[in-house]
């Protein structure tokens, strides 16, 4: 009976339950920070479909990869990749990029622990994470923040040395005690931007709603 395909062992049940199992909690993992934590706020599918898939590529490639002794300087080095490249087509904003840092960072850590460190030593860790981004975006930072989308045509004013005047202008037009806003899109052909702004308001509703303002 033939025991290898192109070279490669059939199957080897030790090494692929320990996969199936590494597997599971870096999806479970990634699956609560991503789609349980980030995406209720943000409401970013783009970057819910990225942030899935590299961090699922990047542990599969750690995991499958320490056979030729990968290095952990390596792995990180990944990162520095995607922070070089930023997906040029697109800057990605300071939150999300941090995100994507953490989601890789889990991935190499469940992929790459080595017989050191015991499965509760690891489940220890990605649950300490997930303490801490919970923490962080539900209960010190969001602190009753809503988010709305509006139109805005004002573009001389969409430069960083006028953030303050830009803000001043978009709590006129409002009435809403912006806290941050961000530029998700501009449209030079018709001399609009697409702008998320973050604000605290008891009284308003909750979710990602458009409005049109000049």
């Amino acid at each position: 009976m033939q025991n290898t395909i192109l070279g490669l062992d059939l199957f080897h049940a030790t090494s692929f339950n320990e996969l199936l199992l590494r597997f599971a909690i870096n999806s479970s993992v990634i699956l609560v920070i991503v789609r349980l934590l980030y995406y209720p706020i943000a409401r970013r599918k783009d970057y819910l479909f990225s942030f899935t898939l590299v961090s699922t590529l990047v542990f599969l490639l750690c995991y499958l990869l320490e056979s030729v002794e990968l290095q952990l300087g390596f792995a990180f080095g990944m990162f520095a990749i995607f922070g070089i490249l930023r997906f040029r087509t697109n800057q990605i904003p300071i939150k999300e990029m941090t995100y994507l840092f953490v989601l890789i960072g889990i991935s190499v850590i469940n992929a790459l622990a080595g017989d050191t460190f015991s499965f509760i030593e690891l489940v220890f860790t990605n649950l300490v994470i997930i303490i801490i981004v919970y923490g962080l975006e539900k209960l010190w930072l969001q602190q009753n923040e809503f988010s709305q989308t509006i139109i805005y045509d004002h573009l001389d004013l969409l430069v960083p040395e006028k953030r303050q005047e830009l803000i001043e202008d978009l709590r006129k037009k409002t009435g809403l005690e912006i806290n941050r806003f961000e530029i998700r899109r501009i449209n030079y052909t018709t001399r609009r931007a697409r702008i998320v702004i973050y604000y605290r308001d008891l009284t308003a509703p909750s979710g990602d709603e458009s409005q049109n303002t000049g």
